[in-house]
């Protein structure tokens, strides 16, 4: 059975006559969610204007992949279907999760999708996801050819953990946390995007999923925020997995009497930067944005579960759930936002990444040797995240 969703070009036995530029290297871009995806074109802008470079994309199996493949569509992404990204074969494929790896044919690079590798599992002793042989191993090998850590103690779990995956390993920074950095001096930019002014305080409550995050584990935070506000705005950052899972419409319906109120809803599938780069406090949970939130100096309250303990030893999101202000619920929010201060925002910034500044110019070098190309000479830094929509 034919599958009318395969495309001709610019893969495939018959594609050489369809396509303009022939002899181009094909890298597969395999997203699994909205925030891999997200993570993934921060590495595709640093190769695709590459005229030796076809980029081509694909939903890789995951459940919180839903609405993945028309977001794609509407950048103008050329997007393949899984089942025939599996049947052909690229010069490169990157991905920053794991389902479905081991069936595809390319040298893979895979890459984190958030504040370094801080979700473990198990206690005897506790596991970093991401860093374990179950993740990185199959059939005996070694799934990635190129697996980019964004620290130096990342290598130190990947050698108690997998240590077969030790050759392939490159601590090579955090791209996302360097882009962040350079959005900063944009501030005044994205505020004005967003509407607010000089004389009012911004307030960004970010949520991760699950029930251990905040909006699933404090339900009605946000109608407080709102009926407590005096001369502020709050945005709400959702992890994109609340809506993938509810739905849209339900999240918005649960949130009318908010953003009848006034409250900003980022759309989960544009950059987040901007709001953390334009924000003057940060209300959190555990989850990596709370994390780059205060590694850039935001004060920030933290909300707190007792399963909110799984964090790895040593990574971005355990420092924060020890040492940031700990939001309290069934107090007024106003005083707890004037007291709260930022947590040691250099000691957040070292754990999510041991090589700053320098993310963009050590994933070019790891991409170029992985297809066999010279890398293009030039000036490759970190771009600011683009503003919001207004």
């Amino acid at each position: 059975m034919v599958d009318l969703d395969w495309v001709a070009a610019p893969i495939g036995i018959d594609s050489k006559r369809w396509i303009s530029r022939p002899d181009c290297r094909t890298i597969l871009i395999a997203a699994h969610t909205m925030v891999s995806c997200q993570r993934l074109l921060d590495i595709v802008d640093l190769i695709e204007s590459d005229d030796r470079v076809q980029t081509v994309f694909t939903v890789a199996p995951d459940v919180f992949n839903a609405g993945l493949t028309g977001y794609l569509q509407r950048l103008g992404a050329l997007v393949i279907p899984w089942q025939q990204a599996i049947h052909e074969s690229f010069d490169l494929a990157i991905a920053a999760a794991h389902g479905g790896l081991n069936e595809l044919h390319a040298p893979v690079m895979l890459v984190a999708h958030g504040a370094g590798h801080a979700r473990v599992f198990g206690s005897h002793p506790p596991t970093v996801y991401g860093l374990d042989s179950p993740r990185l191993i199959r059939d005996g090998r070694v799934i990635a050819s190129a697996l980019m850590l964004s620290h130096e103690h990342e290598r130190d779990v990947l050698a108690r953990q997998c240590p077969d995956a030790l050759p392939v390993a490159t601590v090579a920074g955090d791209p996302c946390f360097d882009r962040l950095t350079d959005s900063l001096a944009m501030r005044p930019a994205y505020r004005r995007a967003l509407g607010i002014t000089d004389h009012q305080r911004l307030v960004v409550v970010s949520s991760t999923w699950g029930k251990d995050g905040l909006f699933g584990g404090a339900p009605q935070l946000l109608r407080t925020l709102m009926a407590q506000l005096s001369g502020l705005r709050a945005a709400l950052l959702l992890h994109p997995a609340i809506l993938g899972a509810h739905g849209s419409r339900q999240v918005g319906a649960w949130l009318r009497p908010c953003l009848d109120a006034g409250l900003i809803l980022a759309d989960p599938a544009e950059d987040w930067r901007p709001y953390i780069a334009a924000a003057d406090h940060l209300i959190g949970d555990r989850g990596s944005v709370t994390a780059y939130g205060a590694a850039v100096g935001l004060p920030v309250l933290c909300f707190q579960t007792r399963g909110d303990g799984q964090a790895a030893d040593g990574s971005p999101q355990s420092i924060v759930l020890d040492t940031a202000a700990r939001l309290d619920v069934t107090r007024p929010l106003g005083p707890q936002l004037s007291a709260a201060t930022p947590v040691d925002h250099r000691r957040v910034a070292a754990a999510i990444t041991s090589r700053p500044g320098k993310s963009a110019r050590l994933l070019r070098r790891a991409i170029y040797r992985l297809l066999g190309l010279p890398e293009r000479r030039g000036s490759w830094a970190a771009a600011p995240a683009p503003r919001v929509a207004s």
